[in-house]
């Protein structure tokens, strides 16, 4: 795919969805860091439900540890992993609160370092909390990322590092959102709705499914 296709793929997501952002529900930065590490292979749905309820009764890392690992499953058990999930909150908490002051910490290096916080996780802190260029590469945007042609790769990483190689600098700060979106409601793994993808002239899918 040429730079003229994917500016304009970007030109139109942006035109349609002008201040993308995620779909889980939060107010601080700790309130998404906790819904991200929840949200892994579970629905932003499923997590919005959970925290709807968590989060008026623990929304910091010392209420969240005055909780309880064990209270804090109760509220978290509809979700997959709950109790790795949760274990993984408890331990981060112990650490903002050791070394970070309570806060979350803005550098890739150290969200690393946090149980249950992998690159993925990272990037989307660094881009949605501190609105960092980031591009978090999840399985919607794999997936569009090499149907469409935009940056194939066979890895996450790697489809990561030519995404960032490839979109215009004007678009990195919502990239993640505006493909995610595209690849949760049109661009579906089994079923795409082709009929409504307002970039599917731009498609380079070799077997179009549509």
């Amino acid at each position: 795919m040429n730079s003229v296709k994917r500016r304009e793929i970007f030109l139109r997501l942006q035109a349609a969805n002008p201040n993308p952002t995620t779909e889980l529900e939060y107010t601080t930065s700790f309130e998404l860091l906790v819904a991200v590490i929840l949200s892994a292979q579970a629905t932003d749905k499923s997590v919005n439900i959970a925290t709807r309820e968590l989060f008026p009764v623990a929304n910091t890392p010392q209420e969240l540890l005055d909780l309880g690992e064990e209270t804090l499953r109760e509220y978290v058990q509809r979700i997959g992993l709950y109790q790795t999930k949760s274990k993984h909150i408890i331990e981060t908490c112990h650490i903002l609160l050791d070394q970070y002051e309570g806060q979350v910490p803005a550098t890739r290096e150290a969200l690393e370092a946090l149980p249950g916080v992998g690159r993925k996780t990272a990037n989307v802190m660094l881009n949605t909390a501190f609105g960092q260029p980031t591009i978090a590469v999840d399985t919607h945007i794999f997936r569009i990322s090499n149907r469409i042609g935009l940056a194939p790769g066979k890895t996450v990483e790697e489809v990561e590092k030519k995404l960032l190689k490839v979109v215009p600098d004007e678009f990195k700060l919502n990239a993640h959102h505006w493909l995610i979106l595209h690849g949760r409601y049109v661009c579906q793994a089994r079923k795409p709705q082709c009929g409504e993808c307002i970039i599917q002239d731009l498609c380079e899918f070799k077997h179009k499914v549509c």
